[in-house]
C-alpha cells in the first residue's frame, strides 16, 4: 500500500532567470526534499529542518544545478537524485539513479518519476499526489523550449502528450521558472490557455511552436 500524508511545499524564487527552488516536506516525520538547487543555499537554509535532506534533480541545465556544490558543502550527506542518464555529472556527490516509473519515499511523502526528455535529456518530473513538479518540461501557459543540443522536439512532444496530458486534469503543476501570470497551475486550466497544449497531432504542434517562437517576447 502507497504511504499517504500530508505534505506542504516552500517556494523560493531566485537563480538565474526567476527559477524556482522547492522544499517540500512531510508534515508526520518532518523529513524534507529538495526540487532543484537553482537558488543560494542560504535562500533555502532557514526553511531546513530535516536530516539529513534529499536534492532531486528535474534535468542538468546549469541553471536549475547552479548551487549544488554550495547545498553539498553545507550538508554533506546531502543524497541527489536524478536521472541515470546524467550520472557522470554527480560521480563526487552521493548520487542515487533513478528511472521513469520508479518511486521513492521521503518520511512518508511518495515520489514517483516520470522520464519526460524533450526540453533536454535527462529532464524529470516529479509526482507527489496530485501535485507534479515539471522542472523546464512544462510551464504555465507553455511547453518548454526546444532550443538546446541535447534537446528534441518529438521527444517533448512524447513527453508532454502522451505522459503529462494524460494525468487527472486537477494535477497541479509546479514549474522550474516563474514565467507565466502566476506561478502553479493546474492540468486542466493550462490547457484552456495554452495554444501549445491544444495541438491535435504532432506536425500541428511543431506548427505551433514555430509560432510561438516568431511571436515569443524575453523572459515568456
Amino acid at each position: 500500500m502507497t504511504p499517504t500524508t500530508d505534505f506542504s511545499i516552500r517556494t523560493l524564487i531566485g537563480g538565474y532567470d526567476n527559477n524556482f527552488t522547492y522544499i517540500i516536506t512531510c508534515n508526520i516525520t518532518r523529513r524534507q526534499i529538495i526540487i532543484d538547487a537553482s537558488v543560494k543555499w542560504e535562500m533555502v537554509k532557514p526553511y531546513i529542518n530535516s536530516y539529513p535532506i534529499t536534492l532531486v534533480i528535474t534535468h542538468t541545465h546549469k541553471d536549475h544545478i547552479a548551487y549544488l556544490k554550495e547545498f553539498a558543502l553545507a550538508r554533506p550527506n546531502l543524497k541527489i537524485i536524478g536521472h541515470q542518464n546524467s550520472e557522470k555529472l554527480f560521480s563526487n556527490y552521493n548520487f542515487q539513479l533513478i528511472q521513469d516509473s520508479q518511486s521513492f519515499n521521503i518520511g512518508q511523502i511518495n515520489i514517483e518519476a516520470i522520464y519526460t526528455p524533450g526540453h533536454y535529456f535527462d529532464s524529470i518530473c516529479y509526482l507527489i499526489g496530485n501535485v507534479l513538479f515539471t522542472g523546464d518540461t512544462l510551464f504555465v501557459g507553455r511547453t518548454g523550449r526546444v532550443l538546446s543540443p541535447k534537446s528534441n522536439i518529438v521527444d517533448l512532444y512524447d513527453s508532454v502528450y502522451n505522459k503529462l496530458l494524460l494525468l487527472p486534469h486537477n494535477t497541479r503543476i509546479y514549474p522550474g521558472h516563474n514565467y507565466g501570470k502566476k506561478k502553479s497551475i493546474t492540468i486542466g486550466d493550462n490547457i484552456k490557455i495554452s495554444p501549445l497544449l491544444q495541438a491535435n497531432t504532432f506536425n500541428d504542434f511543431k506548427l505551433k511552436m514555430t509560432e510561438y517562437e516568431k511571436m515569443r517576447s524575453p523572459g515568456s
